[in-house]
């Protein structure tokens, strides 16, 4: 459990920070720019994709800029961009030098699958953000195609050395491990990532696909992971960990180092410090949220900072200890991950 809820006394106060009821405060904020992407990747998507929100529905970046000021004035410090694929939304850089030009400025970030990275990651870089996460699920082209159903592992890999000479660094590398397709591969990731010196981060897969196939059978855990690499003659040795980072940390002994987060297994609730706004407006207080608060309409409708201000922190201070997944209790959202933003 995670301890006694807080007072609302003054805690969801204006100039108080982004205070939850159990004294978590937000100051992680993630950004979805398009619900749509390029791949279609088995542990999020439909091989035949999903119907993409209309073009008026999608926040601008004058709109998304505004929120982001409120969010930076009520306590955020780091805003990461998302989607679907970001890199696929027109005139992405342009949003990124808007972000970078707020006060105080927040630390930029940006989630991608790479492929069109190559071609983006110096103007990105000029424009202001300051590092990427990419997604790689498999380094066997076979594979990688069984899993994203598309055959571009060789742009995402140009992707990430342009992303390096860009100096978009540290680079992580997010590897969803999934049982009996991929969690072969754990090794091979780990020396490939201490070769190219990017931190590759195994993510336990997570309950978010469209086509509702997950089940706990398919999570291959963070305690197997490790086992997997010990079981290539690494010692992983657990680092001091950056609070509230979701991810452990663990140095292989070589200078290499992995992270593996236990989003099912050991999920980090109690810690977390995300908040989350879909590509349409509305804002999410957890990943497996049930509920959403509408931004966009109110801002559409002339509402002023302090009255958004308002309900993004009444949505934060309702937000839940946790989200349940392993217990019967746990229903899974409606959306999946390219719906809600990665």
């Amino acid at each position: 459990m995670m301890g006694e809820r807080a007072s609302k006394t003054g805690a969801a106060a204006r100039g108080s920070g982004l205070v939850d009821s159990y004294g978590r405060v937000a100051d992680d904020l993630r950004i979805s720019v398009t619900d749509r992407c390029n791949l279609r990747c088995m542990y999020c998507m439909p091989a035949d994709g999903l119907p993409w929100l209309p073009r008026e529905e999608l926040l601008t970046f004058e709109e998304i800029t505004r929120l982001a000021a409120v969010f930076i004035r009520a306590g955020v410090r780091t805003i990461r961009i998302t989607g679907g694929e970001p890199l696929v939304r027109h005139d992405v850089v342009d949003l990124v030098a808007q972000l970078a030009a707020l006060e105080p400025r927040p630390e930029l970030a940006l989630t991608t699958n790479g492929v069109l990275l190559g071609a983006l990651a110096a103007p990105l870089a000029a424009a202001g953000l300051d590092r990427v996460n990419v997604s790689v699920d498999s380094l066997q082209p076979e594979r990688n195609f069984e899993i994203t159903r598309r055959n571009d592992l060789d742009r995402t890999l140009a992707g990430l050395e342009a992303a390096r000479e860009a100096g978009l660094t540290p680079i992580k590398v997010n590897c969803v491990v999934i049982r009996g397709t991929n969690d072969d591969e754990i090794a091979d990731f780990a020396r490939w990532a201490a070769a190219h010196d990017y931190l590759v981060r195994f993510i336990e897969y997570m309950p978010l696909d469209a086509d509702g196939r997950w089940s706990e059978g398919d999570v291959f855990t963070a305690e197997e992971m490790l086992d997997a690499l010990g079981a290539a003659g690494w010692k992983p040795k657990r680092e001091g960990d950056a609070e509230p980072d979701p991810a452990a940390r663990y140095s292989l002994g070589d200078g290499g180092e992995v992270g593996i987060i236990p989003s099912v297994s050991a999920p980090f609730c109690a810690s977390c410090n995300r908040v989350r706004i879909t590509a349409e407006g509305a804002l999410r207080t957890c990943l497996f949220a049930l509920e959403e608060t509408d931004l966009r309409d109110p801002l559409r409708s002339g509402a002023s900072d302090d009255e958004i201000d308002a309900l993004i922190r009444e949505a934060v201070w309702g937000k839940w200890e946790g989200h349940n997944i392993g217990r019967p209790d746990f229903v899974r959202p409606g959306k999946s991950m390219s719906q809600i933003g990665g």
